[in-house]
């Protein structure tokens, strides 16, 4: 016969399992019913970097389809600073309810985690994978009065040949094209420095006039002096030709291997958003990556739409991570 002290354990322990299961089921319920009436509210989209800049500019044109699809504004935030670390701080302290989402980017999910000595956030934790929304290739250029070269192969036999006197310019340190400058360096073997500039343009300005000799830029910026013939450009740095201009070959095709460093960026919720809206949202960002005015006004900036479920993204993300930390750590890159 049991003791009245183990009938009462018994009973306390099933209330316990009671009232776990009854507050489990109202989670689940208050999840689904977030999800069955969403969006009822405005939704707001964090942008962590300056209005006006590619990232921005992307963001707007996805806001404004994203807001007619799903039937209430999609209105866009900038919180830029810290390499975009500060805008997606804001997001992951955000409520997980699916009204305040964020894209997040190269820097923000797989650089700036090896980069920055402390970070605000833990990139993968902390939120709740979308969907990834653009892949922006670079292409390695140079100056063809300052690096006399007719292929990648051209590069690095004179950069070797010249060691200390070729230079790689860089938008800033951090960026996809100063780890695309320290990785051409390590894979290859060639004499190459990294000068970093404040910003794409003035790095671009001192390329066009010989004061560096060579840059992985991005596609949008580096086309137009390609066709007019001041720069020229030997391979892209995506996995895959870039649409833009296919008949450069990537870089593994023009003989580096392993070498995949390219701009993406791509949209998050907070972690603990519930899953059913997180769906809802990659779902209506692959809607609006289809449109074919979008993917127009995309391509012409140097965006190739890139649209893929979240659990793909999230795949994605943790193959990116690695790949940079490794990088970082084997360039001895660092932040300004």
């Amino acid at each position: 016969m049991l003791s009245a002290s183990t009938l009462r354990r018994r009973a306390v322990n099933r209330l316990g399992q009671t009232v776990a299961a009854l507050g489990s089921a109202f989670v689940v319920s208050v999840a689904l019913a977030q999800s069955a009436g969403y969006p009822s509210k405005p939704i707001k989209l964090i942008v962590p970097f300056p209005a006006g800049g590619s990232v921005d500019v992307t963001s707007r044109a996805l806001a404004q389809k994203l807001s007619e699809s799903l039937g209430q504004q999609v209105v866009v935030e900038n919180r830029a600073g810290a390499g975009g670390n500060i805008g997606m701080d804001a997001l992951a302290k955000s409520a997980s309810d699916g009204y305040t989402i964020g894209m997040g980017a190269l820097s923000t999910h797989a650089v700036n985690p090896s980069l920055y000595p402390k970070m605000p956030f833990d990139a993968v934790k902390d939120f709740a994978p979308i969907s990834l929304v653009v892949v922006t290739p670079n292409v390695l250029v140079v100056n063809p009065t300052a690096l006399p070269a007719n292929d990648v192969s051209g590069v690095i036999d004179f950069a070797k040949k010249n060691a200390g006197k070729v230079n790689c310019a860089s938008g800033s340190n951090g960026s996809a094209g100063h780890l695309a400058c320290e990785l051409f360096r390590l894979q290859t073997g060639a004499s190459i420095t990294h000068v970093p500039y404040k910003g794409g343009a003035p790095a671009m300005t001192d390329l066009l006039g010989g004061q560096v000799q060579m840059m992985f830029d991005n596609m949008a910026s580096a086309l137009p002096q390609i066709k007019a013939g001041k720069l020229k450009a030997f391979a892209v740095t995506t996995p895959t030709r870039s649409a833009l201009a296919p008949d450069l070959p990537t870089m593994a095709q023009a003989g580096v291997k392993d070498f995949d460093v390219f701009t993406w960026w791509g949209l998050f919720a907070p972690a603990g958003t519930p899953p059913e809206i997180v769906k809802r949202l990659s779902a209506e960002v692959g809607k609006a990556l289809a449109n074919a005015e979008l993917k127009e006004k995309w391509l012409a900036t140097g965006a190739e739409p890139s649209p893929t479920s979240p659990e793909a993204f999230a795949a994605f993300i943790a193959k990116e991570l690695p790949k940079y930390a490794k990088i970082v750590k084997d360039s001895g890159a660092k932040v300004d």
